[in-house]
């Protein structure tokens, strides 16, 4: 659930809000009451690409051509 926070109480708490948005809520900054802007948590890095980490995993059908009717059938 998110929470709501004034800007002038976020400039005065920001770094406890930082902490907080970081373990996982929703915080959303008001201004005159109204939504303002959002702060999120990043979302966690993804690892590194590995080439040829499938070898062996896909068969050589999967290169072969597809069968007419199918083709037709993504190219319509």
């Amino acid at each position: 659930m998110a929470s709501i926070v004034n800007v002038h109480e976020a400039k005065a708490h920001f770094s406890r809000l930082l902490e907080l948005a970081h373990a996982g809520p929703e915080i959303i900054f008001a201004k005159a009451g109204l939504p303002y802007a959002r702060m999120l948590p990043l979302e966690p890095a993804v690892g590194r690409r590995q080439p040829g980490r499938l070898r062996g995993r896909v068969g050589k059908a999967f290169f072969e051509p597809l069968p007419d009717a199918e083709r037709a059938a993504w190219e319509s």
